[in-house]
């Protein structure tokens, strides 16, 4: 399956749903979805997407995703049924992420505090520091464990900064994403801690 340039601009400023069940262990939140992903309407779906591959190299799905046509409904029953979550900061598709203003990024942590409020995750892994950076007015931030975690004090979930598997973040290989995603996967009791 592919679309042609003209095809994809149709989805740009398009939403994508949150991928979220009863019991979320770890939510992985994008930046915002791109104009392929809001076509099939499944997260990191453009072909080249090192997300799901980085995942598999982990542990953390036992087995090939392929979202580039849309998940099937037996894989959304097993991501749910993993805990896995996704979101992003920003619901609106565009074919980078360079697109988004500033002011959209910092509307996304209210956002994302909204979702983990609501959904009540153990763990947080926001991919992507640059933009992790601005919309929690965090200049500093590097990628790893954040001190401060996110949401309600009664539910306050850990927060993770881990890198962005787009291709235009060269130096992240396959295997450095899935070490960094498997980080917070063990803090959520998806992998057993080392």
């Amino acid at each position: 399956m592919g679309f042609t340039k003209a095809e994809l601009a149709a989805f740009r400023n398009a939403s994508l749903p949150d991928l979220v069940g009863e019991d979320p262990r770890l939510v992985f939140v994008g930046i915002n979805p791109g104009l392929w992903t809001a076509a099939v309407q499944t997260p990191f779906a453009r072909p080249g997407n090192r997300f799901w591959p980085a995942l598999q190299l982990a542990g953390i799905v036992d087995r090939r995703i392929d979202p580039a046509t849309g998940f099937t409904e037996d894989d959304r029953a097993y991501l749910l049924a993993r805990g896995l979550a996704n979101t992003n900061l920003v619901n609106r598709a565009t074919a980078r992420a360079d697109e988004l203003t500033a002011d959209e990024l910092r509307a996304g942590r209210a956002r994302l505090e909204a979702f983990v409020a609501e959904h009540r995750p153990r763990v947080v892994a926001v991919a992507g520091v640059t933009a992790y950076r601005v919309a929690f007015g965090e200049p500093r931030a590097r990628t790893g464990e954040q001190p401060q975690g996110i949401g309600p004090a009664d539910g306050r979930a850990r927060l993770w900064v881990v890198p962005n598997p787009s291709g235009l973040n060269a130096h992240d290989t396959v295997a450095s994403l899935a070490a960094a995603y498997a980080e917070p996967a063990r803090a959520a009791g998806l992998l057993p801690t080392l």
